[in-house]
């Protein structure tokens, strides 16, 4: 944040945060709400809910001998993913046989190059994998069972809640939640998109994606 005001000369930026990155812009615009301008967060966890089909009790995360309570000893500092890994939660929640109609195949491939390069060891390992550090999944396991991190309640500045219907990640309460407790909140519910609806082609969600962000930072 100290870096891009620097260069720009802005005192205040806005901040958009998909996913965990959510988590994170939730976070830090709560606490530094001087610092943000605006506050997007897109198919975010916040709570609301302690129940998840996924992330939460029961699911891999949990640690079966002490439940409720994230795994540590299973997942370690960090996790090892392939470039296939990244596509199969993807690939599931897509409603069409043919995947390429959904997203285009030259998108995918350049999301999975780019999250190979992310880690100067990915070459190492055969096949090749990158490191992802697993505290991002302990904060959704928390997340997940109604363990706020942040409070909304202090987003003081405009902030967008966009959620994609066939999110498997986020969940109707969380995004929902975020706008009842943030002062000046809206939501926008991208109908019939996936998790990764910025990645999917514009027919599938990126063109109302792009459209209700940009509307929001531009006002």
């Amino acid at each position: 944040m100290d870096a891009i005001s620097g260069w720009s000369g802005d005192d205040r930026v806005s901040l958009v945060g998909w996913a965990t990155g959510g988590h994170w812009v939730g976070a830090y615009a709560s606490e530094n709400p001087e610092k943000v301008e605006r506050a997007v967060l897109y198919n975010t966890l916040y709570g609301g809910s302690d129940e998840h089909p996924t992330l939460g009790r029961g699911s891999p995360l949990d640690d079966k001998g002490n439940p409720g309570t994230f795994d540590t000893a299973a997942f370690g500092a960090y996790r090892l993913n392939t470039r296939e890994s990244l596509f199969t939660a993807w690939d599931k929640s897509i409603p069409a046989e043919d995947k390429s109609q959904w997203r285009d195949p030259s998108v995918a491939k350049a999301y999975g190059d780019a999250a190979l390069a992310s880690d100067p060891t990915s070459a190492e390992r055969n096949p090749p994998s990158f490191r992802a550090p697993s505290g991002a999944m302990a904060d959704s396991f928390a997340l997940a069972l109604d363990r706020r991190q942040w409070d909304a309640s202090a987003l003081s500045m405009p902030a967008l809640v966009i959620r994609s219907q066939l999110d498997f990640w986020s969940r109707p309460a969380d995004a929902e939640t975020i706008v009842r407790e943030a002062p000046n909140a809206q939501l926008v519910t991208i109908p019939n998109a996936t998790h990764f609806a910025h990645l999917d082609r514009d027919r599938a969600g990126r063109a109302a994606f792009m459209s209700a962000l940009l509307r929001f930072l531009r006002t």
